[in-house]
Protein backbone atom coordinates (compact mmCIF):
# COMPACT_ATOMS: atom_id res chain seq x y z
CA UNK A 1 0.00 0.00 0.00
CA UNK A 2 3.42 2.55 0.68
CA UNK A 3 4.42 1.78 -2.48
CA UNK A 4 1.34 2.39 -4.49
CA UNK A 5 0.97 6.16 -2.24
CA UNK A 6 4.65 7.15 -3.62
CA UNK A 7 3.88 6.25 -6.46
CA UNK A 8 0.21 8.31 -6.64
CA UNK A 9 2.23 11.11 -5.09
CA UNK A 10 5.14 11.28 -7.96
CA UNK A 11 2.72 11.00 -10.65
CA UNK A 12 0.85 14.31 -9.26
CA UNK A 13 4.16 16.03 -9.25
CA UNK A 14 5.33 15.34 -11.71
CA UNK A 15 2.12 15.62 -14.28
CA UNK A 16 1.07 18.89 -12.51
CA UNK A 17 1.81 21.10 -15.37
CA UNK A 18 4.59 24.33 -14.44
CA UNK A 19 2.05 26.81 -14.20
CA UNK A 20 -1.37 26.82 -11.85
CA UNK A 21 -4.74 27.51 -12.67
CA UNK A 22 -6.07 30.33 -10.65
CA UNK A 23 -8.83 31.97 -9.97
CA UNK A 24 -10.73 33.86 -7.02
CA UNK A 25 -13.82 33.14 -5.31
CA UNK A 26 -15.71 34.36 -1.89
CA UNK A 27 -16.40 31.91 0.47
CA UNK A 28 -18.32 33.76 3.01
CA UNK A 29 -19.72 37.00 4.26
CA UNK A 30 -18.60 37.99 7.54
CA UNK A 31 -19.55 41.16 9.35
CA UNK A 32 -19.51 43.78 6.47
CA UNK A 33 -16.83 42.09 4.36
CA UNK A 34 -16.58 39.32 2.25
CA UNK A 35 -13.86 36.79 2.71
CA UNK A 36 -12.33 35.78 -0.46
CA UNK A 37 -9.69 32.72 -1.60
CA UNK A 38 -7.11 32.28 -4.65
CA UNK A 39 -7.25 29.48 -6.09
CA UNK A 40 -3.99 27.66 -7.03
CA UNK A 41 -5.40 24.44 -8.78
CA UNK A 42 -2.82 21.77 -10.36
CA UNK A 43 -3.87 21.72 -14.21
CA UNK A 44 -3.13 17.97 -14.33
CA UNK A 45 -7.02 16.36 -14.56
CA UNK A 46 -6.11 14.37 -11.04
CA UNK A 47 -8.57 14.08 -9.01
CA UNK A 48 -9.01 13.49 -5.36
CA UNK A 49 -6.27 16.24 -4.64
CA UNK A 50 -4.65 16.93 -0.97
CA UNK A 51 -5.75 20.53 -0.22
CA UNK A 52 -3.39 23.14 1.25
CA UNK A 53 -4.43 26.20 3.26
CA UNK A 54 -2.10 29.17 3.14
CA UNK A 55 -2.97 31.47 5.93
CA UNK A 56 -0.73 34.67 5.66
CA UNK A 57 0.96 36.55 8.80
CA UNK A 58 0.91 39.93 9.96
CA UNK A 59 -0.08 40.17 13.33
CA UNK A 60 -3.69 40.17 13.24
CA UNK A 61 -3.46 43.82 12.05
CA UNK A 62 -1.92 43.37 8.24
CA UNK A 63 -0.82 41.15 5.41
CA UNK A 64 -2.96 39.76 2.84
CA UNK A 65 -3.37 36.59 0.89
CA UNK A 66 -2.34 37.82 -1.96
CA UNK A 67 1.23 39.46 -1.58
CA UNK A 68 4.42 38.43 -3.93
CA UNK A 69 5.50 36.18 -1.56
CA UNK A 70 1.98 34.39 -0.71
CA UNK A 71 1.33 33.89 -5.02
CA UNK A 72 4.85 32.62 -5.11
CA UNK A 73 4.69 29.77 -2.65
CA UNK A 74 1.27 28.73 -2.88
CA UNK A 75 2.28 28.65 -6.66
CA UNK A 76 5.21 26.31 -6.16
CA UNK A 77 2.96 24.06 -3.82
CA UNK A 78 0.80 23.72 -6.97
CA UNK A 79 3.24 22.58 -8.99
CA UNK A 80 4.42 20.00 -6.51
CA UNK A 81 0.34 18.34 -7.27
CA UNK A 82 -1.61 20.64 -3.83
CA UNK A 83 -4.59 22.07 -4.27
CA UNK A 84 -4.14 25.06 -2.93
CA UNK A 85 -5.91 28.34 -1.79
CA UNK A 86 -4.48 31.07 -0.05
CA UNK A 87 -7.48 32.26 1.75
CA UNK A 88 -8.58 36.00 3.84
CA UNK A 89 -9.19 36.33 7.23
CA UNK A 90 -10.90 39.09 9.20
CA UNK A 91 -7.92 41.08 11.03
CA UNK A 92 -9.02 41.17 14.77
CA UNK A 93 -6.10 43.98 15.84
CA UNK A 94 -6.68 46.22 12.76
CA UNK A 95 -7.92 49.12 14.86
CA UNK A 96 -7.00 48.34 18.15
CA UNK A 97 -5.27 51.72 19.47
CA UNK A 98 -4.25 50.26 22.99
CA UNK A 99 -0.89 47.49 22.99
CA UNK A 100 -1.96 44.31 23.32
CA UNK A 101 -0.57 42.56 26.43
CA UNK A 102 -0.97 40.52 30.20
CA UNK A 103 -3.43 43.38 30.85
CA UNK A 104 -5.14 43.69 27.63
CA UNK A 105 -5.78 40.05 25.73
CA UNK A 106 -9.33 40.51 24.59
CA UNK A 107 -8.54 42.27 21.84
CA UNK A 108 -6.04 39.17 20.96
CA UNK A 109 -8.30 36.17 21.84
CA UNK A 110 -11.43 38.08 19.67
CA UNK A 111 -8.77 38.30 17.08
CA UNK A 112 -7.61 34.74 17.37
CA UNK A 113 -11.32 33.61 17.30
CA UNK A 114 -12.44 35.31 14.70
CA UNK A 115 -9.08 34.47 12.30
CA UNK A 116 -10.46 30.14 13.30
CA UNK A 117 -13.94 31.06 12.41
CA UNK A 118 -12.79 32.33 9.77
CA UNK A 119 -10.40 29.21 9.18
CA UNK A 120 -13.34 27.32 9.21
CA UNK A 121 -15.67 29.06 6.81
CA UNK A 122 -13.29 28.82 4.38
CA UNK A 123 -13.15 24.50 5.71
CA UNK A 124 -16.68 24.24 4.59
CA UNK A 125 -16.64 26.00 1.64
CA UNK A 126 -14.08 23.34 -0.03
CA UNK A 127 -15.79 20.64 1.76
CA UNK A 128 -19.02 21.60 0.03
CA UNK A 129 -17.20 21.93 -3.04
CA UNK A 130 -14.74 18.84 -2.87
CA UNK A 131 -16.33 17.27 -6.03
CA UNK A 132 -16.33 20.13 -8.24
CA UNK A 133 -12.38 21.13 -7.77
CA UNK A 134 -11.48 17.28 -7.13
CA UNK A 135 -10.26 17.60 -3.49
CA UNK A 136 -9.87 14.97 -1.08
CA UNK A 137 -11.27 16.14 1.91
CA UNK A 138 -9.70 13.74 4.23
CA UNK A 139 -6.61 15.58 3.11
CA UNK A 140 -7.64 18.93 3.88
CA UNK A 141 -4.07 20.37 5.45
CA UNK A 142 -3.97 24.20 7.34
CA UNK A 143 -0.52 26.21 6.55
CA UNK A 144 0.23 29.06 8.26
CA UNK A 145 3.02 31.81 9.05
CA UNK A 146 3.21 34.30 12.18
CA UNK A 147 -0.07 34.89 13.10
CA UNK A 148 -1.50 32.59 10.21
CA UNK A 149 0.27 29.56 11.92
CA UNK A 150 -1.14 30.54 15.20
CA UNK A 151 -4.34 30.55 13.53
CA UNK A 152 -3.85 26.94 11.99
CA UNK A 153 -2.46 25.44 15.61
CA UNK A 154 -5.72 27.37 17.51
CA UNK A 155 -7.87 25.62 14.78
CA UNK A 156 -6.90 22.53 14.78
CA UNK A 157 -7.18 23.27 18.68
CA UNK A 158 -10.28 24.28 19.20
CA UNK A 159 -11.26 21.56 16.70
CA UNK A 160 -9.52 18.78 18.63
CA UNK A 161 -11.82 19.81 22.10
CA UNK A 162 -14.57 20.40 20.26
CA UNK A 163 -14.98 23.92 21.43
CA UNK A 164 -18.36 25.78 20.50
CA UNK A 165 -16.87 27.65 17.84
CA UNK A 166 -15.91 24.29 15.95
CA UNK A 167 -19.26 23.42 15.61
CA UNK A 168 -19.69 24.71 12.25
CA UNK A 169 -17.07 21.85 10.97
CA UNK A 170 -18.71 18.97 10.32
CA UNK A 171 -18.91 16.43 13.25
CA UNK A 172 -16.26 13.02 11.77
CA UNK A 173 -13.67 15.79 9.72
CA UNK A 174 -10.61 16.52 11.10
CA UNK A 175 -7.58 18.39 9.80
CA UNK A 176 -4.76 15.68 8.03
CA UNK A 177 -1.99 17.83 8.70
CA UNK A 178 -0.75 21.63 10.46
CA UNK A 179 2.59 23.24 9.65
CA UNK A 180 3.52 25.71 11.54
CA UNK A 181 6.02 28.50 10.58
CA UNK A 182 6.24 30.91 13.80
CA UNK A 183 3.38 29.51 15.72
CA UNK A 184 1.76 28.51 18.87
CA UNK A 185 -1.49 28.04 20.78
CA UNK A 186 -3.67 30.39 23.54
CA UNK A 187 -5.21 29.03 26.26
CA UNK A 188 -6.95 29.75 29.58
CA UNK A 189 -6.84 26.57 31.18
CA UNK A 190 -3.56 26.30 31.82
CA UNK A 191 -2.19 23.77 29.25
CA UNK A 192 -2.70 22.79 26.27
CA UNK A 193 -5.12 19.63 25.91
CA UNK A 194 -5.96 17.60 23.22
CA UNK A 195 -9.54 16.32 25.03
CA UNK A 196 -11.60 14.56 22.47
CA UNK A 197 -9.30 13.73 19.26
CA UNK A 198 -5.37 13.46 19.14
CA UNK A 199 -4.18 16.56 17.28
CA UNK A 200 -3.65 16.57 13.79
CA UNK A 201 0.36 15.76 12.63
CA UNK A 202 2.37 18.40 13.38
CA UNK A 203 5.44 20.19 11.22
CA UNK A 204 6.76 23.21 13.56
CA UNK A 205 9.39 26.05 11.93
CA UNK A 206 10.37 28.18 14.45
CA UNK A 207 13.57 30.28 15.91
CA UNK A 208 15.14 29.83 19.23
CA UNK A 209 15.14 33.52 19.84
CA UNK A 210 11.60 34.23 18.29
CA UNK A 211 10.37 37.57 20.58
CA UNK A 212 7.19 38.65 18.77
CA UNK A 213 5.78 34.79 18.63
CA UNK A 214 7.94 33.24 21.97
CA UNK A 215 9.26 29.71 21.03
CA UNK A 216 9.17 28.49 24.75
CA UNK A 217 5.50 29.41 26.76
CA UNK A 218 4.32 32.51 28.38
CA UNK A 219 1.69 31.94 31.79
CA UNK A 220 -0.18 34.10 33.79
CA UNK A 221 -2.13 32.52 36.33
CA UNK A 222 -4.12 29.83 34.15
CA UNK A 223 -3.16 32.13 31.03
CA UNK A 224 -0.48 30.60 28.27
CA UNK A 225 0.68 31.22 24.73
CA UNK A 226 2.17 27.76 24.05
CA UNK A 227 5.02 28.02 21.72
CA UNK A 228 6.81 25.69 19.78
CA UNK A 229 9.20 24.15 21.91
CA UNK A 230 6.21 23.91 25.17
CA UNK A 231 4.12 22.07 22.29
CA UNK A 232 6.51 19.64 21.15
CA UNK A 233 7.14 18.54 24.93
CA UNK A 234 3.11 17.73 24.69
CA UNK A 235 3.38 15.64 21.95
CA UNK A 236 5.86 13.68 23.26
CA UNK A 237 4.35 13.01 26.32
CA UNK A 238 1.04 12.55 24.75
CA UNK A 239 3.08 10.17 21.55
CA UNK A 240 1.42 12.55 18.80
CA UNK A 241 3.01 12.38 15.45
CA UNK A 242 5.36 15.84 14.97
CA UNK A 243 8.48 17.17 13.37
CA UNK A 244 10.19 20.16 14.47
CA UNK A 245 12.64 22.49 12.91
CA UNK A 246 14.17 24.95 15.44
CA UNK A 247 16.74 27.61 14.16
CA UNK A 248 19.66 28.18 16.71
CA UNK A 249 19.38 31.61 17.90
CA UNK A 250 17.19 33.03 14.65
CA UNK A 251 14.33 35.33 15.63
CA UNK A 252 10.91 36.02 13.76
CA UNK A 253 12.27 35.69 10.60
CA UNK A 254 11.98 32.11 10.40
CA UNK A 255 8.30 32.64 9.61
CA UNK A 256 9.13 34.12 6.23
CA UNK A 257 11.69 30.45 5.30
CA UNK A 258 8.33 28.88 3.35
CA UNK A 259 10.46 28.93 0.09
CA UNK A 260 13.71 27.66 1.73
CA UNK A 261 11.70 25.15 2.93
CA UNK A 262 9.34 23.64 0.39
CA UNK A 263 11.04 20.49 0.35
CA UNK A 264 10.84 19.99 4.02
CA UNK A 265 7.25 20.99 3.49
CA UNK A 266 6.11 18.32 0.58
CA UNK A 267 8.18 15.67 2.44
CA UNK A 268 6.18 16.41 5.69
CA UNK A 269 2.75 15.99 3.52
CA UNK A 270 4.02 12.72 1.67
CA UNK A 271 4.83 10.59 5.19
CA UNK A 272 2.76 11.78 7.41
CA UNK A 273 -0.48 12.78 5.30
CA UNK A 274 -0.43 10.11 2.47
CA UNK A 275 1.34 7.49 4.05
CA UNK A 276 0.15 8.00 7.55
CA UNK A 277 3.73 7.12 9.16
CA UNK A 278 3.77 7.94 13.45
CA UNK A 279 6.83 9.62 13.61
CA UNK A 280 8.78 11.87 15.82
CA UNK A 281 11.45 14.02 14.13
CA UNK A 282 13.14 16.82 15.82
CA UNK A 283 15.99 19.17 13.73
CA UNK A 284 18.04 21.59 15.46
CA UNK A 285 19.48 24.05 12.68
CA UNK A 286 21.66 27.13 13.11
CA UNK A 287 22.40 29.04 9.61
CA UNK A 288 23.96 32.76 10.35
CA UNK A 289 23.05 33.34 6.57
CA UNK A 290 19.41 34.08 7.25
CA UNK A 291 18.37 37.55 7.13
CA UNK A 292 17.02 38.94 9.66
CA UNK A 293 14.98 41.30 7.67
CA UNK A 294 12.42 43.87 9.59
CA UNK A 295 10.81 41.66 11.66
CA UNK A 296 13.34 39.09 13.03
CA UNK A 297 14.00 41.15 16.13
CA UNK A 298 10.11 42.39 17.06
CA UNK A 299 8.41 41.88 20.42
CA UNK A 300 4.88 42.24 20.98
CA UNK A 301 4.95 46.01 21.68
CA UNK A 302 6.67 46.52 18.06
CA UNK A 303 3.42 45.22 16.40
CA UNK A 304 2.11 48.76 15.73
CA UNK A 305 4.69 48.76 13.56
CA UNK A 306 3.39 46.36 11.14
CA UNK A 307 0.58 48.23 10.43
CA UNK A 308 0.10 49.25 6.79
Amino acid sequence: MKKILVLVFCFVCVFSAVSAQTETVVFAHRDTCDLRMDIYSPTSEVQNLPCVIYIFGGGFLSGSRDTEKAKSYCTELSKRGFFTVAIDYRLGLKDEEKPVGIFNLQPFENAVKIAVEDIYFATNFLIDNAEKYGIDTSKIILHGTSAGAIAALQADFELCNRNEVSNVLPNEFHYAGIISFSGSIFTRSGRVQYREHAPAPTLFFHGTADKLVNYNQIKFFNIGFFGTNALVKRFEKFDYPYSAIRYEGCGHEIANQMLPNIDVVVDFIQKYVFEKRFLQSDCTIFDPSIDPGEYGSFKPSDLAKMKD
